[in-house]
Parts: C-alpha cells; sequence; structure tokens
C-alpha cells in the first residue's frame, strides 16, 4: 500500500480544500493519550483558518487515492495565536525568526511507514525557504504518573532528539481544550522543542 501513498506540500490559499479533512483528522488522532481531546469541529475549522490566511504556511498532506490519511503544518510564528507566541516574547526570542510546527497525524495504520521523517523534512524546508532560525513545536506534558496513561505508551522524545530538537521545559504555553470526561476546557501545559536551522 506504500506504493500508492503520495506525499505533497501546498502552501497558503491551496491548502483551503483540504482544511475538512484536516480538522476531522485532529480530532480523530488527539482523542489519544496524551492529547484526550474530546474534539470540536467549529473550533477546528476556525483555529486552521490562520493557515488559510497566511500565504507562507503550509500543510504536508498523506493522501492515499486523494483521500488525506495525514497531515503535517507549519507556520511562521508571527501568524500564530498569541498563546503561541507568549513564550517566545516572554523570553526575548524573536518570534520572526521562529517556523512553528503545528500538529502531525496519522492514521493509525499508517504509522510505522517512516512518514514522519517526510514531515520533518518538509516542513524544514519551508522554514528555510523562509529565511528562519528556528524550528519550533510545542508537545502537551502529562504527569509520568498520570493514571490515563497507557501500558504501552512511549513518548515521542528520543525521536525529536533524533530529528536534532531539545526540549526547552522555560518555553511553556497553556491551550485549553475539553479533554474526554471534562465538562468544560481547562489549561494544559505545552512545552516546546527547538531545533536552530
Amino acid at each position: 500500500m506504500h506504493n500508492k501513498l503520495k506525499i505533497v506540500r501546498l502552501k497558503g490559499e491551496a491548502i483551503r480544500p483540504y482544511i475538512p479533512d484536516l480538522a476531522k483528522l485532529r480530532i480523530e488522532v488527539f482523542k489519544s493519550y496524551p492529547y484526550l481531546y474530546e474534539g470540536d469541529l467549529a473550533y477546528e475549522m476556525r483555529y486552521l483558518q490562520t493557515y488559510i490566511n497566511c500565504p507562507e504556511s503550509i500543510f504536508v498532506l498523506v493522501l492515499d487515492q486523494e483521500q488525506v490519511v495525514g497531515a503535517s503544518t507549519a507556520i511562521p510564528l508571527q501568524f500564530e495565536t498569541t498563546e503561541c507566541q507568549q513564550p517566545f516574547l516572554d523570553h526575548k526570542i524573536n518570534i520572526k525568526e521562529v517556523f512553528y510546527f503545528g500538529e502531525s497525524v496519522l492514521q493509525a495504520m499508517y504509522r510505522g511507514r517512516n512518514i514522519y521523517q517526510h514531515f520533518f523534512r518538509e516542513r524544514e524546508t519551508a522554514a528555510r525557504e523562509y529565511h528562519a532560525k528556528i524550528a519550533a513545536f510545542a508537545a502537551v506534558e502529562r504527569s509520568i504518573n498520570d493514571p490515563r496513561r497507557p501500558k504501552n505508551y512511549v513518548p515521542l522524545d528520543d525521536v525529536w532528539k533524533h530529528f536534532g530538537y531539545a526540549k526547552h521545559p522555560e518555553l511553556c504555553a497553556h491551550y485549553d481544550w475539553k479533554e474526554i470526561g471534562e465538562t468544560i476546557a481547562t489549561p494544559k501545559p505545552l512545552i516546546f522543542w527547538l531545533k536552530h536551522i
């Protein structure tokens, strides 16, 4: 099946037709630990509009017979939300020099096929084309003793280190979302990982 997969990088307005597919995919993948996101399609559509509005944003899409089965996003940090920018502003890091990597989401049956490396390569290429100096992404921080943590759960820290990223606990953003089982959205800490490019 792998030879039928197509990986494409789209920019700015060209991503518009794929927004509904990505919104659904984000909800599907982020239901799992560590995000435990209940899902809100209206919020997803609003959030992803940020990417349509920015001519420098990119989507790296994985297509199987033209069906979106995976996606990875990136955008210059200066076009991202205030919550995302704030840790960098607080630490006097020039947000115009940072390219922010949003999510990498892939349906479970397509994992383990080295697609993740394409996500990083394409996004880093876009960051260099933009003349950014830093690539950054954020990962939700959960307690090692979280009772909801699956027994077979393996954090991706070693994978991210393999790709050259370093964890920066001093750069912490808080995002509100409604977890499965919650009645209201509550703030969750996300820690940034950086790579100088």
